[in-house]
C-alpha cells in the first residue's frame, strides 16, 4: 500500500502528535456522525472493510483537507450510492434542507 490514507507510515510528514486526555469526539455532530455510520451499517448491511475501502477512494487533496469523522461520512455517502439507497442529489438537497434548519438537524 501507498496511498495518502497510509500516510501515517511515511517519512517526511512529521511527528504524529498525540493529544492528551484525547476525547473520542471534538464536536457534538461527530457523536451523529458515529451513530449514523452504525445506523447504515445496521441498516444497509456494510462492515468495516467497506467503509475502509470507500475512505480509500478519497483522492489526496480532499483526503488531507477534511477531519477523521468527514472522512466517515463522505464514505458512509458513497456506500449508500453504490448500494443504490441515495443519489448524490438526495444527499445534497437533505444538506441543503439541514442548512436551513428545515427538518431536524
Amino acid at each position: 500500500m501507498d496511498g495518502i490514507h497510509d500516510m501515517g507510515g511515511m517519512h517526511g510528514f512529521g511527528r504524529v502528535e498525540r493529544e492528551e486526555n484525547e476525547p473520542a469526539f471534538h464536536h457534538e455532530w461527530e457523536k451523529r456522525a458515529f451513530g449514523i455510520s452504525l445506523q447504515v451499517a445496521d441498516s444497509v448491511g456494510f462492515v468495516d472493510d467497506h467503509l475502509r475501502r470507500s475512505i480509500e477512494r478519497i483522492p489526496a487533496g480532499t483526503y488531507l483537507k477534511v477531519t477523521y469523522y468527514e472522512l466517515w461520512m463522505r464514505s458512509i455517502e458513497a456506500i449508500l450510492e453504490e448500494k443504490g439507497v441515495l443519489t448524490s442529489a438526495e444527499i445534497d438537497q437533505r444538506v441543503e434542507e439541514l442548512k436551513r434548519g428545515e427538518g431536524d438537524g
